[in-house]
């Protein structure tokens, strides 16, 4: 009953993730759950990508993902919530993460992203893609900033208020445009990686 409640609510008003969810997000036991390092590996990004974090929130998988890509990688955390910015610059700020250079920053809608055509090797999204109210629209935006060999990757998992079943996360998708190129994870926690159709 405690997870209905607020999956009705997510149905009928779609909202971004309140900023008091970040304790959970940057929790060890949500890292234990859902590792950012298993969604990565999932997500098909490698060493020297240039790629989207689509709805950073605070951060909790953007140092791992610009570990991952590396020096000669590009990261680009994006979110619409200017206060999730600023949680994950002062994340950044941190002595341990001072050596992190390849991150930038931006506040921005989905629906209108600040970058070229055909920019991003891979665009990366962990519990959001059910949170945009026009996700078709979305979907269509980040068609025009992936590569025309660019993954889209989109993880998700069930205890999100906005959790979707892995064929409606496919069905989605293949509307938008894209074809899905691999599906791993569970019920518990998937990631299917897509690339640009035709």
């Amino acid at each position: 009953m405690v997870i209905i409640i607020p999956r009705i609510i997510k149905k009928i008003h779609k909202f971004p993730v309140p900023v008091f969810i970040t304790y959970f997000l940057d929790s060890n036991l949500r890292r234990w759950l859902q590792p950012p390092a298993k969604m990565i590996l999932r997500s098909g990004i490698k060493n020297g990508m240039k790629v989207l974090e689509l709805g950073c929130g605070s951060g909790s998988c953007t140092l791992d993902i610009a570990r991952v890509i590396g020096e000669e990688g590009r990261l680009y955390a994006m979110d619409i919530q200017p206060l999730m910015i600023q949680k994950l610059m002062r994340k950044l700020e941190k002595e341990e993460n001072k050596k992190i250079n390849n991150i930038e920053t931006c506040v921005a809608s989905a629906y209108e992203l600040p970058f070229e055509q055909d920019f991003f090797d891979a665009v990366f999204l962990v519990d959001v893609l059910q949170e945009i109210p026009d996700a078709a629209r979305a979907l269509k935006e980040i068609h025009r900033v992936l590569k025309r060999e660019g993954v889209l990757a989109i993880s998700e998992f069930v205890i999100d208020t906005d959790y979707p079943l892995r064929k409606t996360t496919r069905r989605q998708c293949e509307r938008a445009g894209y074809r899905l190129v691999r599906s791993r994870g569970n019920f518990l926690s998937y990631t299917l990686q897509f690339a640009k159709s035709g």
